[in-house]
């Protein structure tokens, strides 16, 4: 068994082609399972994913800040205790608004993949 706590688990940047800003860091809080992978993505306020999707579900749990999620033709403010649930293939995108940092917890699948959708 092995516990950690979110506050002490080390930010790593997470620059990507996926992202838009800067600033957004990753804690990699599992990394011994071979059945999901789960890590906390913080963007600060005004940060956020490029439109994407996976080839596995997603699951985030809003874990700090306020944040945004979209799909094409929906867009919902998210908040910490929230649960979103995003079907593999969903073009989606979701980050912080321009008024507040935003974490998530993102659990996948071990060596999905995740695909750009956007320039």
């Amino acid at each position: 068994m092995d516990i950690k706590r979110m506050q002490d688990t080390a930010r790593e940047s997470s620059a990507s082609p996926l992202y838009v800003g800067d600033g957004i860091t990753r804690q990699a809080l599992v990394s011994e399972s071979k059945d999901f992978s789960l890590s906390i993505v913080n963007f600060p306020s005004g940060n956020r994913s490029k439109w994407h999707d996976h080839d596995c579900d997603q699951v985030l749990i809003v874990t700090g800040g306020s944040g945004i999620v979209a799909t094409d033709g929906y867009r919902q403010i998210v908040e910490v205790g929230d649960i979103v649930f995003s079907p593999a293939g969903e073009k989606h995108w979701h980050g912080a608004g321009e008024d507040h940092d935003f974490s998530h917890i993102t659990i996948t699948v071990p060596g999905s993949a995740v695909r750009n959708l956007e320039d």
